[in-house]
């Protein structure tokens, strides 16, 4: 495996031919895979979430009273939730990096893939362009080989005569 395919991935796809449907245009860009979503429970306009909560403990749902030893273990978890919430925010403020990071990377590789496939564009271009020329030359090719197989025919047929006439010397 060479340096190139062990740091990038991938095979060597130098050689491959273009397919005749890209040279009439044609397409095989899938409008769903563009649109899918980056990984499973993202959220996007087809996949908008649940819209769920976070409740720690039940909704008092009337007035009431409670007994010094609720009051204690309420309390007690109280410190523990806001305790749990800083944490959490600082969490979610990592996350929230860690995906604008990703974003980042993300859009920088997919201006890269534009950049190769404008590029991918302008070498299949200088390929066209080199194809045509090369087929103005066949003309002055065909004319060369002509030329060659006369001059091929003239020589047999001079060495010809030369043998008959030695031939009819020995004689």
């Amino acid at each position: 495996m060479g340096l190139m395919t062990t740091l990038f991935g991938g095979t060597n796809q130098g050689n491959s031919q273009i397919s005749a449907s890209a040279s009439d245009g044609s397409h095989a860009i899938d409008k769903s895979k563009v649109l899918a979503a980056t990984a499973p429970g993202v959220i996007t306009p087809m996949n908008p979430g649940d819209f769920g909560s976070i409740r720690s403990v039940p909704v008092v749902p009337g007035p009431r009273y409670f007994d010094r030893e609720e009051a204690d273990r309420i309390k007690e978890l109280a410190k523990e939730k806001t305790d749990g919430a800083r944490q959490s925010k600082r969490a979610y403020n990592a996350l929230g990096k860690i995906e604008e990071a990703d974003a980042t990377v993300h859009k920088a590789h997919r201006k890269y893939e534009g950049v190769v496939a404008d590029n991918e564009l302008g070498k299949k271009k200088a390929d066209g362009r080199l194809a045509k020329h090369l087929h103005t030359l066949r003309p002055g090719y065909a004319r060369l080989g002509m030329g060659i197989e006369q001059a091929e025919q003239k020589a047999d047929a001079r060495i010809s005569e030369i043998r008959s006439r030695l031939t009819e010397a020995v004689r």
